[in-house]
């Protein structure tokens, strides 16, 4: 008998080894003999962050995501099953016979899956949670990835992430926000960037643009000028692939980017270890003037020192409809006031500026300034040229066919565009130039001719007030003397003022001795 509960205790005793080596060989990895499931999760080697499954306030559905592990709040960074949410109490990840990562269900049924296809087997693979927060399935040890979590971004961009596509892989990295706080489905607000010849990031609402950053010059964004103190951007671009990248100047900073759909921002958050709270940073949109569109096309908007924003027609056009513009309905932007000539044209220089919507662009980043100029000059439909690299002295060219649309001037930062118009206007311009300044001149000829003529009046009236004044003194002199009196003995009671001589007073008593 007691022979019996020994054995039962060791029989208890392996089990419990079992269970427990089945969860401490977890870890930040697993392989196809463990899987995740319950209260079980990964934790990446530095205990950053944490995967497994969760449950949202007000919400039986079950997720598998990833968030921080530090942080008291959690704030979940990556979701798996964001479509298609597990209605039962437990979930189940695993990676099957094939290689792929599957989520399952209570009942077995399959809610998601990385579906790799034949060709990305695997023989031996491994499931591994990066400390940069990426979830990352690779054949053994091999630097190669077969899939990982920051090709599939969900409302947050980490260090290291990517914002763009590839075409190789074929892969759009892109964020979407959360259809509520109780539900991450992705919502209608899409943060991506638009496959051009000159690509340009962009906030969609639905299939409507909410917010372009504008193009990338070499050093930012042609939309929000100026160096980041926080971060240190990136942007790659060539013919297989286009994508903004960053990282952190402090490494020991938590923060990241997330398309909020509370406020319909892009924002940078910032984690405050004292106040354990999250510290909220609107990065885009800033003000009206980064609404899309806000002035229409051909357009230049402005933000006053009081902080309106200020609608102008860029030199050469007019407003399409002045009654509307003159109501502040600005959507239909401006026209050209005289017909293009075409290789007769001119180009008038905008500074500081947001580029324009890049949509119908073309890029070289080969030729010079004045080389764009001339292709820009002998292509009839060529509206307007600019650098695509502000770096040094500047380099490429970037050409935009027509209506120019989405442009802003910052006080500034910006970059130079070259805007075709007609050389009568120009002409026009410089005329009415000229004539102010003659008429400026004629002005000021006619002031200081008035102001001469002033001043000798005066002079001329005082000459003649200081010779009636001596007049009169010499004919009272002269009655003296014909009176046969001596003059030396005339004391005057009060003297002639001449401290002013716009005014003057006579003591015209006198005490005859």
């Amino acid at each position: 008998m007691k022979s019996m509960n020994i054995l039962s205790f060791i029989f208890m005793l392996t089990y419990l080894l079992f269970l427990f080596s089945k969860v401490s060989l977890a870890g930040d990895r697993i392989t196809p003999s463990q899987n995740i499931s319950g209260a079980r999760t990964l934790v990446s080697n530095d205990g950053s962050f944490e995967l497994g499954f969760f449950s949202l306030v007000n919400s039986n559905n079950l997720y598998l995501g990833i968030w921080y592990k530090k942080i008291s709040a959690r704030t979940v960074v990556w979701v798996a099953n964001r479509l298609n949410p597990i209605n039962d109490s437990s979930g189940l990840l695993m990676i099957n016979r094939t290689g792929s990562l599957v989520v399952m269900s209570q009942n077995k049924s399959v809610v998601w899956s990385t579906g790799l296809g034949a060709q990305k087997q695997a023989n031996n693979p491994m499931l591994q949670l990066l400390d940069s927060g990426n979830l990352v399935l690779r054949d053994g040890n091999s630097e190669t990835s077969l899939w990982e979590s920051f090709d599939y971004p969900s409302d947050t961009l980490l260090p290291g992430m990517k914002l763009g596509w590839d075409l190789r892989k074929g892969i759009n990295w892109n964020l979407t926000e959360w259809t509520s706080s109780d539900d991450p489905s992705p919502g209608d607000l899409t943060y991506w960037i638009e496959r051009h010849s000159y690509p340009d990031p962009v906030i969609q609402k639905g299939t409507n643009k909410f917010y372009r950053t504008g193009p990338w010059n070499g050093l930012w964004f042609s939309g929000s000028p100026g160096l980041n103190p926080v971060y240190d951007d990136y942007f790659v671009s060539n013919e297989y692939e286009a994508y903004y990248t960053y990282t952190l100047k402090n490494k020991s900073e938590i923060s990241r980017i997330v398309l909020n759909q509370l406020t319909t921002f892009l924002e940078r958050h910032v984690w405050n270890e004292a106040s354990q709270i999250w510290l909220r940073y609107p990065l885009l949109p800033r003000d009206h003037c980064d609404n899309y569109g806000f002035c229409g096309p051909n357009a230049n908007c402005i933000i006053s020192y009081s902080g309106f924003a200020i609608c102008q027609c860029l030199l050469g056009f007019k407003p399409k409809s002045p009654e509307r513009w003159s109501l502040m309905e600005r959507s239909q932007g401006c026209v050209l006031i005289k017909p293009l000539s075409c290789q007769k044209d001119w180009f008038n220089t905008n500074f500081n500026l947001k580029l324009p919507d890049t949509t119908y662009s073309w890029v070289n980043k080969s030729m010079s300034l004045n080389e764009c100029w001339a292709k820009c000059l002998n292509n009839c439909s060529c509206m307007a040229y600019s650098n695509s690299d502000i770096r040094e002295s500047g380099s490429g060219c970037v050409m935009w066919f027509g209506d120019l649309m989405d442009i802003r001037q910052f006080p500034v930062g910006g970059q130079n565009l070259y805007v075709r118009i007609s050389a009568s206007e120009i002409v026009a311009r410089e005329h009415g130039r000229w004539m102010n300044k003659a008429w400026r001149g004629v002005v000021a000829v006619a002031v200081i001719a008035v102001m001469v003529g002033v001043v000798l009046y005066i002079y001329r009236s005082r000459t003649n007030i200081k010779d009636k004044i001596e007049a009169f003194v010499r004919k009272q002199s002269w009655f003296y003397r014909f009176k046969g009196e001596n003059t030396d003995e005339i004391t005057p009671q009060r003297e002639i003022q001449f401290s002013n001589m716009n005014t003057f007073t006579i003591g015209a008593t006198t005490n005859i001795k």
